[in-house]
């Protein structure tokens, strides 16, 4: 496991974070649709499979959608620069074009999971907030890249891929004040401490955890975040 060369500056701005806490007077109830995706080598079929969920979550009543790590594209390297869309470019990213527009027609909150983006010829492990209005919120870069070696077992380095983001990411929406973390992101509690200083409400991590490391952690890390 690795952290990025940033590191170090990103958490002397956590550390730094000064705001007091500040706990609401009243909680406000709404749904929260989590949607879990099997990923195919289709973009197409992945951005339909994706819009479905979407929709089906806003039927059960979800004002706050969440999608996971790498949802439109299979977790590789074979993949990662074939799929990766450049989101100045709206009319070339079909990927944030159908978020945008799934956040608007149903008036809702998405945390668009995770895609790979390409922006100045750099590859990023990138998350996007629409709002209900379609816009983007926000978007937040991987700051903490998963390089892990088990021999005889897993073999994976995200840094021989993706740059990492420089970045925490806050966006306030209209369900609360959210803090934006992608999989690997969770395993640095500087992150969520810095969240909560500011305020955040909720704490979203969209991964994709592999079986070999996730299965032991997952779940006490979430508890713990």
């Amino acid at each position: 496991m690795m952290a990025s060369s940033t590191s170090s500056s990103i958490e002397h701005t956590m550390l730094a974070a000064s705001e007091q806490l500040q706990v609401p007077s009243s909680i406000t109830k709404f749904k929260i649709g989590l949607c879990q995706l099997s990923v195919t080598s289709e973009k197409n079929q992945n951005l339909a499979c994706a819009h479905n969920s979407i929709k089906a979550a806003v039927k059960c009543g979800a004002s706050l959608v969440v999608l996971p790590e790498m949802w439109n594209c299979p977790y590789s390297n074979d993949y990662f620069a074939k799929f990766a869309e450049d989101f100045e470019n709206e009319d070339a990213s079909p990927t944030f074009s159908m978020l945008s527009e799934a956040a608007c027609s149903h008036g809702i909150t998405i945390v668009g999971g995770s895609v790979p983006e390409s922006s100045d010829g750099q590859l990023y492990n990138t998350s996007c907030v629409f709002g209900p209005d379609g816009k983007l919120k926000a978007k937040h870069r991987k700051i903490h890249l998963f390089d892990i070696e088990i021999p005889g077992d897993i073999t994976f380095k995200e840094s021989d891929f993706f740059a990492a983001g420089d970045k925490p990411t806050i966006v306030d929406t209209d369900v609360g004040r959210i803090g934006i973390g992608i999989c690997h992101d969770i395993r640095f509690p500087e992150l969520a401490a810095l969240y909560r200083a500011k305020g955040a409400r909720i704490i979203c991590y969209p991964g994709a955890f592999n079986i070999s490391t996730g299965e032991l952690l997952w779940e006490v890390m979430q508890r713990a975040r």
